[in-house]
């Protein structure tokens, strides 16, 4: 019996968007975005954050002034409840998406881990 495996990522992507995990996440998102301060706070820390990975990806030195501005926003962040609540958020849905790719790829960890047995 064939197994349509799109309908089935399909369905896990449904779940997904169910889970605690998300629904903390949206809610947490919500109230950074209904606060000015902290809606402004976090759209610098995300600019900053891709400028960053930009200028890594490219091979272009990072700035004194780069990490000067990375750590005055990191210690803003901090501060912002709303942000460090959506952070924390982040890292718990984070360890699904993980926990969730390490059972994706244990058909293939076992495939290939039966191979160097034999």
């Amino acid at each position: 019996m064939s197994v349509n495996i799109y309908d089935e990522a399909n369905k896990l992507e449904s779940a997904l968007r169910q889970s605690d995990e998300y629904q903390t996440v949206k809610s947490q998102l919500e109230a950074v975005n209904n606060n000015e301060e902290s809606k402004k706070v976090f759209a610098e820390f995300r600019e900053i954050q891709m400028t960053l990975q930009e200028k890594q990806m490219s091979g272009q030195e990072i700035t004194e002034e780069d990490i000067a501005k990375a750590n005055e926003l990191a210690g803003k962040i901090e501060q912002d409840e709303n942000i460090s609540k959506l952070m924390q958020a982040e890292q718990r849905m984070g360890q699904v998406i993980e926990d969730l790719n390490r059972i994706i790829l244990k058909p293939l960890q076992d495939l290939y881990g039966q191979e160097e047995n034999q």
